[in-house]
Parts: C-alpha cells; structure tokens; sequence
C-alpha cells in the first residue's frame, strides 16, 4: 500500500523525484506543486526547500517542452537562493529552445563562474560551430552573431559577478551525492594536513564557516556541520572551525565527536576558550568528570573571571565528591 503523502513536503517530493525518473513528468510536476501549496499552507520559511521545489517542478516543465513555466519557476527558485546551479541551467537551456539567446549565453557564463567544469554549460557554449563560422565561433556565438551583430559582446545584458560564497558549491551534484561529498570530506584530517592549503584555498574555507555560522545561527546544525566539514576540507588550519563544529555536535548529542574536534580545536589554538569549554560540557555528559574538571580548570586559567566556566566547575565538582 503506498503511503499517505498529503501531510509531508519531503514525502511529497521524494514522490515526484520517483516519478521523474519514472518519465511521468506532468505526474511529477503535479506533486511538487502540492509540497510548495504544502509548505505555504503551513508559513515553512525553508527556502533551500521551497527553491529546489521550484527547481524540480522547472525541470518536469522542461522535459515537456513548456519552456514559459519552466524559466518562471527557475527565476522563482533562484530568488530564494541566488546562483544556485541546477535553476540556472534549466533556465539557460529554457530560454535556448526559446532562441533567447542573449539570456541564455548570461546564464551559462553565470554556471562557469560558480563552477568552471560544468560540462552542461561548457557545451552551451562551446559546442558545434555553426556553418560558414570560423572554429573560433560556438553554437552561441554564432546565434549571438546574426541576432546582435558583430558587437553582440556589448549588447548582451549584465552578467552577474558571482560571489566567492556560490562558488564550488557542488550544486550540480545529486542530493544524495553531495551528502556523500560531506561525509568524504569530513575525513580531512586524513587528507589536508598532507598540503599546505592555497590563498583560494583559505579564502573558500573561511566563507564555507561563515556559512556554518549562519545556520547555527537558524538553528540548523545538521546542515552547518556540513558547512564546516566542508570548510576543514580546504583548510583545516583554523581552530574556531573545529570548536564551531563541536558545538553543533553537542546540541545533536553527539558527544565523542564534539571531543574530537574540540581536542583538533586546542592542538591548533591551546588558548581556545570554546573549545576547553565544549568538551568539558561533552566530557560531562559522557559522564568522565575528571576530564570535564581539568578542562574547566586549563579555562579559567586563562580567564579566572568566566561565568559559565566557574558554574559548570562547580556543577561537575559535585559529580566528583
């Protein structure tokens, strides 16, 4: 019996993922419009979710040849997460069946600014020369060519700069896959400390944990560990990317991670407030007061004045008597 989906986004959503690789691209399209009249209905401020519905829904519009719908949910979808990859390339490929051509060159050239290997947008491009044009002219190029003329560069309309943020963001990738990605890369430690990491390198880790920062911010600690992880897999010579991502692992509960990353934080930084903090509160809940004592302890010594530091020793003082 299948299951009842009329009061879940993600049931409805994964219901439509099925019956897009199933072909069933009207069925789909029509379950996806639920999970969003879904999520309105109960005022969801997920906008990951509600753009990647979007998205999805373009992608049914695009198969089925209604290139229209397909740009409208595109644009709707990149509105509430801008430079996402997927929307941008539907979008592209949308206003090209359309012989928008000016539209679609803006949002290929926008794909390879986030991500220079997407073989989508590279093909966009790049692809087959048009006859009687020089091989220096693509497919585009020479569509550009007889609708703008020879300055066609100067007549196209603004490509957006893309900021670092959006950049190698793995959007192009499958959910499942980029989960993959995240759980690969949270093995940097076998990997990164072998390299020193590059200025792009640095620049790359420290937005991904401004990243972090912002969902920790919303709450959303599965995702912002993701954040960091990915973060660590460019640098992972930043203490406060280690001690940030303890915390999230101590609001899930997950407390020999929190350890871990924490004990990663003070090898890097042995003044690290947070990090002796966190996995005196991780050592606690594990029940190893002894640890927990002698991390709060190594805290005030470096700050004797620290509230929450001094009411957590005497909290774990009264385990140890």
């Amino acid at each position: 019996m299948a299951p009842k989906l009329s009061d879940s986004v993600q049931g409805l959503r994964a219901a439509g993922n099925q019956s897009f690789r199933n072909g069933q691209f009207g069925e789909a399209a029509a379950l996806y419009s639920r999970a969003l009249q879904l999520m309105q209905a109960q005022g969801s401020s997920d906008l990951e979710e509600e753009s990647v519905l979007y998205s999805n829904r373009a992608a049914c519009y695009l198969k089925d040849g209604n290139c229209r719908d397909c740009i409208k949910d595109c644009t709707s979808a990149l509105a509430l997460v801008p430079f996402s990859m997927k929307p941008l390339l539907r979008r592209a490929s949308a206003y090209e069946a359309l012989e928008k051509y000016p539209l679609a060159y803006v949002d290929y050239k926008t794909v390879l600014q986030i991500d220079d290997s997407v073989k989508a947008a590279l093909e966009g491009i790049n692809s087959w020369k048009p006859p009687g044009y020089p091989a220096c002219f693509s497919r585009m190029t020479g569509a550009l060519m007889d609708s703008l003329g020879p300055e066609w560069r100067l007549k196209l309309p603004s490509i957006p700069l893309v900021p670092v943020s959006a950049q190698k963001r793995w959007d192009s990738l499958p959910s499942e896959n980029r989960k993959e990605k995240a759980k690969s890369k949270s093995k940097e430690t076998t990997t990164a400390k072998n390299k020193v990491p590059s200025a792009g390198d640095v620049e790359r880790a420290r937005v991904l944990k401004e990243e972090g920062n912002e969902l920790v911010k919303k709450g959303n600690h599965k995702k912002a560990i993701e954040k960091y992880s990915e973060s660590l897999s460019f640098s992972n010579l930043e203490s406060a990317t280690y001690s940030n991502r303890a915390l999230c692992y101590l609001v899930l509960k997950q407390y020999k991670e929190a350890v871990k990353d924490c004990t990663e934080a003070l090898k890097l930084d042995g003044k690290n407030v947070k990090a002796f903090y966190r996995r005196a509160q991780a050592y606690k809940a594990l029940k190893d007061y002894k640890s927990s004592f002698a991390d709060i302890s190594s805290l005030l010594q470096i700050e004797p004045r620290n509230g929450p530091a001094q009411k957590l020793k005497q909290e774990v003082n009264q385990k140890l008597n």
